[in-house]
């Protein structure tokens, strides 16, 4: 059993010609955060920000990942030239591109001009990122691996932010923002011109049977309890009072790091975090998801505590390598509960919207964490967010995971094709 996603990549080239799009388009994603560690000096020592500013802007700045169900309704229900998902992926690889090339140029401009440029451009990713989790869900719901999938799209995206860690710490340290910008959009330019092999989509057509059904499933999962008792489970796991910005405070200011070595503790933990990856994509379809979940709770209370005996290099290094891996089976985990959940028929739609609901409570948990590392100091932050990660233990009987376990054993790939009336 714990072979058979392995099996289905082995003899399916269309399953390995999507997995390979999917890796990519999150491996982009990745070196998205390229300049971020140069910005949020940037934001720090020019523009004067406190912790909880930092985290603002780069809360307003990724609004176009809140409403990532709006990209999900417009593929969906409005093709253009009959595609609903290989031109708006031409689209908004083009949109990325563009920003980016903008932001090379006016980087270091004022602060309203790179607020809006670097939204822009989360605006070209999150609607890539939405395109590709359709595909995702349509192709590996039915199979029994969303899972492995996601794995494929993690894993990915670790590598990327391996060499964002130790990259975006040197660029920090000794190349100007515009620079780094200029380089980001090189991989949206890649992703826009591997759409044009990877996609080979059927047109739709603007049949009126297709969008009935379509917004027949869309009503159907507005009004499904066991759909928002996911949503309101993965929100609050992930709302809990994160470090955010505030730990590169801690890092700098009392610990004295410097900006390369925070840079390669991220590339240490994403290292790990490609393990984890492995892991699920290989085990996941071995255990119950419903006992995964729970024992990332567990694992993340830990890891959280942990943070407490940060006080040195040494202990640094150790945080990131035990707990990188866990960290992302605990993702994985919780990405597969919101692929499992999704409604036939508009697969693409309701996965955008649990991963707004995700990002959302990421991107608040950062604002309050900076809020209380302002308050009440770091200590009391990680236990207030090992506190927080703990009672989801309590929430997790609510949402029935059981419910969601695949009934039968995948046989192959099942493409979804375009529906007649």
């Amino acid at each position: 059993m714990r072979l058979a996603a392995l099996k289905i990549f082995r003899e399916k080239p269309e399953t390995r010609r999507l997995a390979l799009l999917f890796a990519w388009v999150y491996f982009a994603q990745g070196m998205w955060g390229l300049p971020d560690l140069s910005l949020t000096f940037l934001l720090k020592d020019k523009f004067r920000f406190s912790p909880a500013d930092v985290a603002t802007f780069y809360t307003i700045a990724t609004i176009p990942w809140y409403i990532k169900p709006l990209y999900g309704l417009i593929s969906d229900f409005l093709p253009i030239s009959g595609y609903r998902r290989k031109s708006y992926f031409i689209l908004a690889t083009l949109v990325a591109v563009l920003a980016g090339l903008s932001l090379g140029g006016s980087a270091m401009g004022t602060y309203q001009l790179t607020l809006a440029l670097f939204t822009l451009m989360a605006l070209g990713f999150a609607f890539a990122d939405v395109l590709a989790d359709a595909l995702m869900v349509e192709n590996g719901q039915p199979l029994g691996i969303t899972g492995s999938l996601q794995a494929v799209q993690w894993g990915a995206i670790s590598v990327a932010l391996v060499i964002v860690g130790v990259a975006g710490g040197y660029l920090a340290e000794h190349v100007p923002l515009n620079i780094a910008f200029r380089l980001t959009a090189i991989f949206p330019a890649v992703t826009f011109l591997m759409v044009f092999w990877a996609v080979r989509e059927t047109p739709r057509g603007s049949d009126l049977e297709v969008f009935r059904r379509t917004w027949r499933s869309v009503r159907g999962g507005i009004g499904s309890k066991r759909l928002w008792v996911v949503a309101g489970f993965i929100f609050f796991f992930n709302f809990s009072p994160s470090f955010g910005p505030s730990l590169v405070y801690y890092m700098t200011d009392q610990l004295k790091f410097s900006r390369v070595f925070i840079g390669t503790l991220d590339s240490i933990s994403a290292a790990s975090g490609i393990v984890g990856a492995a892991l699920y994509f290989v085990y996941s379809k071995s255990f119950p998801l419903r006992r995964i979940i729970s024992w990332s709770i567990g694992f993340g209370v830990a890891g959280t505590l942990a943070y407490l005996g940060l006080v040195g290099q040494a202990s640094a290094v150790a945080i990131y390598v035990i707990f990188g891996s866990v960290n992302l089976i605990a993702l994985l985990a919780f990405l597969d509960l919101a692929a499992r959940a999704c409604p036939k028929e508009a697969e693409g739609t309701f996965f955008a919207l649990l991963m707004s609901i995700f990002n959302l409570g990421m991107k608040g948990s950062a604002i309050v964490g900076g809020w209380l590392y302002t308050t009440v100091g770091y200590n009391w932050l990680v236990l207030i967010s090992a506190a927080f990660t703990a009672v989801a233990w309590l929430l997790l009987p609510l949402v029935k995971v059981d419910e969601l376990e695949p009934r039968t054993e995948p046989a192959g790939l099942v493409s979804p094709a375009p529906a007649s009336s």
